[in-house]
C-alpha cells in the first residue's frame, strides 16, 4: 500500500511538472476591462479573459489576467464592452447563401420599398445589364408600405437589368427583361404548377405564384456564379456573419445546391481562410434514390469526419422526398424514410429532418421510434427542424428518444399569417421555448436563412425575448418567453450540442476554443427593442481575429 501511494505521489509530481511550463507560458492575447458573459455555469460577469493556442487560458479579474501577459502578448482594452461566446446558428443554409453571395442583392434590414429599390439601383451600377437576384430573406411586413414590390418598381430602379425577386418559396417577381430572358410567356413555362398573376386587363404583373418545387425550379433557371465568384462569395458571406458575432453554423443542405457546389467551401477551408466553423449535413438529392445517394456520397465520410473548422454532420434536412412537407404520408413513404433512417442509425450517423406541423409529427416520430427499437438513436443527436407549434406530447416523445429541436425565428416574418390561420391563442405559445427548456429537450437557436429569413442572430434573439413580428405584432405570451441568458444559451451551448461540440465551444470556459465576440451594446442590459441592432466590433475564432470594426479595426489581419 505504501509503495502504491509513493508511486501515485511521484506520478502526480511528474504530471504537475509537465503541466507547469505550459501554465507559466504567457498568453497570446488578453482582453481587459470588459463584461465577460461566460455561460460557464458560474455566477457573475468577469472583467477579463486570456487566450493561448486558440483556447481560453483564464477568465477572471483584470489584475489576475494582466499577470498572464508577456512581452509578445496582444493586450486589448475592451473599454467596458460586453463579450459573449461566439454565436452558433443551428439551422442556416450558409453554404448556399455563400455560394451566391457575390452575385446577389439582399434586402435584409430594409424598411421601405424605396430603400429596397435603392439596393437594386446600386447593384445595377456595378453590373450594368447583368442579372440582379434577390433570393429571399424579406417580407412585405418589413416595409412601411406593407406591400410587395411591383414590376414597375423594379423597372424604375434598374431599367436595363433582368431582375428576379424571390418571396419565401411561394412566389417570385420578374422584371420584363427577366421574363424575356427566361422565355416565360405563360403558366406552362414555369413547371410544375406555376401561375402567372394577371392584372385587371389580363396582363402579367411579373409575379409568379407556386409551391416549393415551382420556385426551386424557377431559381434553377438563373445564371450561377463561376467558381472564383463562389469562393469570393463564401469568404465575404462568412465575414458578414462574423460581423454579427457568428462563429459557427450547422448547415442542413438545401435546394439548388448539389455535391459539386461544396467545392468553393472546401477550397476556402483548404486555404485556411474559413472564419466560421461549419458542420454540414447532406440533403437528399434524387427523389426515389435517396438511400442510394446517401450510401454513395458518404462512403468516405464517417460521422464526424473533418476538423474543428469543417465537419460532416450527418444527413438531412430532407431525408426522403416523400416525407418532405407531407402531412399525410403513405405507408410506402414512411417505409422509405424508415429504411434511410435505419441505415443512418446503424452507422451511428446524425440525422436532421424538416417538419413544420405538430398535427402530423406523430407520423415522423413513429418512424423514429421504430428505428430506435432496433438501432438505438439516443446518443446520435438526431433533431427536428422547425416544428414551431410543438405540443408537450410531441416534446415528451422527442425527449424520450433523445431527439433535439432546432428552433428558428420563423414567426418573426410569419406571425401575422399564423394568427390569421390558427388564431391568437395558438400564437401565444408558438414556439414553446420555455416549455422545451423546462422539459430538458435539447434546443438550438437559429434562423433558416437566407431564403426565408434574415441571417441576423440578434434579430432572432430580440424576437425570442419580445415575441414581436417584423411588423410589430405581438405573438408569444410571457410563459413562453425565455430570460436573456436562456436565449443566449440556445444560440451558443444549445446549438453546439447539435454539432457534438458542447464540450469544445459555446461558453467561455477554460480549455474551450477561443470563439468570442465583443459587442456594440451590452446584450444583457440594453433595452430589448435595441437588441436587434447589436453588432460585433471584434470577433475571434480560435483566438484569431476574423472581424474588427472601430475602435479595433486596425487589428484585423488583411
Amino acid at each position: 500500500m505504501t509503495r502504491t501511494i509513493a508511486r501515485l505521489a511521484v506520478f502526480a509530481l511528474l504530471s504537475l511538472a509537465a503541466a507547469w511550463p505550459a501554465a507559466a507560458q504567457p498568453a497570446d492575447t488578453v482582453l481587459l476591462n470588459g463584461k465577460i458573459v461566460t455561460l460557464d455555469g458560474t455566477i457573475g460577469i468577469r472583467q477579463a479573459i486570456a487566450l493561448r493556442d486558440g483556447k481560453i487560458a483564464a477568465v477572471g479579474r483584470n489584475e489576475d489576467i494582466r499577470k498572464l501577459a508577456g512581452g509578445k502578448t496582444a493586450v486589448i482594452d475592451l473599454g467596458g464592452r460586453a463579450v459573449i461566446p461566439g454565436l452558433i446558428d443551428s439551422h442556416m443554409h450558409a453554404i448556399r447563401a455563400a455560394l451566391f453571395y457575390a452575385t446577389e442583392v439582399n434586402w435584409i434590414g430594409t424598411h421601405s420599398i424605396p430603400e429596397a429599390m435603392a439596393r437594386l439601383t446600386a447593384a445595377a451600377k456595378v453590373k450594368p445589364g447583368g442579372w440582379l437576384i434577390v433570393a429571399g430573406g424579406w417580407t412585405e411586413a418589413q416595409f412601411r408600405e406593407k406591400r410587395r414590390p411591383t414590376q414597375q418598381d423594379l423597372v424604375a430602379a434598374a431599367p436595363g437589368n433582368p431582375i428576379y425577386v424571390q418571396h419565401f418559396y411561394d412566389a417570385a417577381l420578374l422584371s420584363p427583361a427577366g421574363m424575356k430572358a427566361l422565355n416565360i410567356n405563360g403558366d406552362a413555362d414555369v413547371p410544375p404548377a406555376g401561375k402567372l398573376t394577371l392584372d385587371g386587363d389580363g396582363k402579367p404583373t411579373g409575379w409568379i405564384e407556386g409551391s416549393n418545387p415551382t420556385i426551386t425550379a424557377l431559381f434553377g433557371k438563373l445564371p450561377v456564379p463561376n467558381f472564383e465568384q463562389s469562393v469570393d462569395g463564401t469568404k465575404h458571406f462568412f465575414r458578414e456573419l462574423n460581423r454579427l458575432a457568428l462563429t459557427g453554423v450547422i448547415d442542413p443542405g438545401g435546394f439548388n445546391i448539389a455535391p459539386k457546389d461544396y467545392r468553393p467551401l472546401f477550397r476556402v477551408w483548404q486555404d485556411h481562410q474559413l472564419t466560421v466553423r461549419v458542420a454540414y449535413n447532406i440533403f437528399a438529392q434524387r427523389a426515389g434514390k435517396e438511400l442510394e445517394d446517401f450510401q454513395d456520397l458518404t462512403q468516405l465520410l464517417p460521422m464526424g469526419f473533418g476538423d474543428d473548422m469543417l465537419r460532416f454532420n450527418g444527413i438531412g434536412e430532407s431525408v426522403t422526398w416523400g416525407m418532405y412537407n407531407n402531412d399525410n404520408p403513405s405507408d410506402a413513404q414512411k417505409e422509405e424514410l424508415y429504411q434511410a433512417a435505419k441505415w443512418a442509425a446503424e452507422r451511428r450517423m446524425a440525422l436532421t429532418i424538416h417538419w413544420p406541423n405538430d398535427k402530423s409529427v406523430d407520423q415522423l416520430l413513429d418512424v423514429f421510434d421504430r428505428v430506435n427499437q432496433t438501432a438505438p438513436i439516443g446518443d446520435l443527436r438526431w433533431f427536428i427542424a422547425h416544428l414551431n407549434d410543438a405540443s408537450k406530447t410531441s416534446l415528451r416523445r422527442m425527449l424520450a428518444m433523445g431527439v433535439g429541436w432546432t428552433m428558428q425565428d420563423a414567426m418573426y416574418f410569419d406571425g401575422e399569417r399564423f394568427i390569421q390561420e390558427r388564431g391568437a391563442e395558438a400564437a401565444e405559445r408558438t414556439p414553446p421555448i420555455k416549455t422545451a427548456i423546462a422539459m430538458g429537450v435539447h434546443v438550438g437557436g437559429g434562423t433558416d436563412a437566407h431564403r426565408v429569413m434574415s441571417y441576423n442572430p440578434f434579430v432572432a434573439l430580440q424576437w425570442m425575448l419580445d415575441g414581436k413580428t417584423v411588423g410589430g405584432t405581438a405573438t408569444r405570451d410571457t410563459p413562453e418567453v425565455p430570460t436573456r441568458e436562456e436565449a443566449l444559451r440556445l444560440y451558443t451551448l444549445g446549438s453546439a450540442w447539435f454539432a457534438h461540440d458542447e464540450d469544445k465551444r459555446g461558453s467561455l470556459a477554460v480549455g474551450k476554443l477561443a470563439d468570442l465576440a465583443v459587442l456594440t451594446k451590452d446584450y444583457m442590459t440594453v433595452p430589448v427593442p435595441q437588441i436587434g441592432g447589436i453588432e460585433s466590433v471584434l470577433t475571434m475564432v480560435g483566438g484569431k481575429i476574423v472581424y474588427a470594426a472601430a475602435p479595433f479595426a486596425k487589428m484585423e489581419a488583411k
